[in-house]
């Protein structure tokens, strides 16, 4: 996959909007109010965390050799391509489990009342449409981000040399 969520844990504010985006996003209404008055059961893909102080936004990684799609007995866990995020089909999930074992992020979680599971899917309708995952789209602090696997190493990078030039001056300082 060409782009990724990015999480930057220090600027979440731990407003559960990509909760609520999320939910939204898969949910047959087309506003919150909507959602609020229909009968539907609405559930966030995305899960927020708390560590201490920090709110720690979790989602699917969509790992490339996707340890859920080689243990789903079903197929119900699949992608359509090798850069296409995994895709939960609830229709045929059976609820066995075996993904949410196998996940090496913890992140396949139950639907409450039901015996099948859940998982973020990049909301993939929105993006076939060209727009961003609604938990991006949605974070007010941009926290959530869904960024090009590109600019995040660039971003690295840039992080690297300057933590370089810090420890040169620092150096040479230290020398003078």
């Amino acid at each position: 996959m060409n782009s990724v969520l990015e999480v930057i844990v220090s600027r979440c504010l731990g407003c559960h909007t990509c909760e609520m985006e999320c939910a939204l996003a898969h949910s047959k209404s087309e506003t919150f109010v909507e959602a609020f008055y229909s009968k539907e059961h609405l559930y966030p893909r995305i899960i927020l965390d708390v560590d201490g102080d920090d709110v720690i936004p979790t989602h699917c990684r969509h790992c490339t050799d996707a340890p859920c799609i080689t243990v789903c007995p079903t197929a119900s866990m699949a992608r359509s391509g090798l850069e296409e995020p995994v895709v939960l089909n609830i229709e045929k999930c059976i609820g066995c489990n075996a993904c949410v074992m196998v996940c090496p992020f913890g992140i396949i979680k139950a639907i409450p009342e039901t015996i099948t599971l859940s998982k973020c899917d990049l909301c993939v309708d929105r993006l076939e449409e060209g727009k961003i995952p609604a938990c991006a789209a949605g974070c007010p602090t941009g926290a959530i981000r869904y960024t090009e696997i590109k600019d995040i190493t660039a971003d690295r990078r840039k992080e690297i040399i300057n933590k370089f030039r810090v420890s040169m001056v620092q150096s040479k300082t230290l020398e003078s």
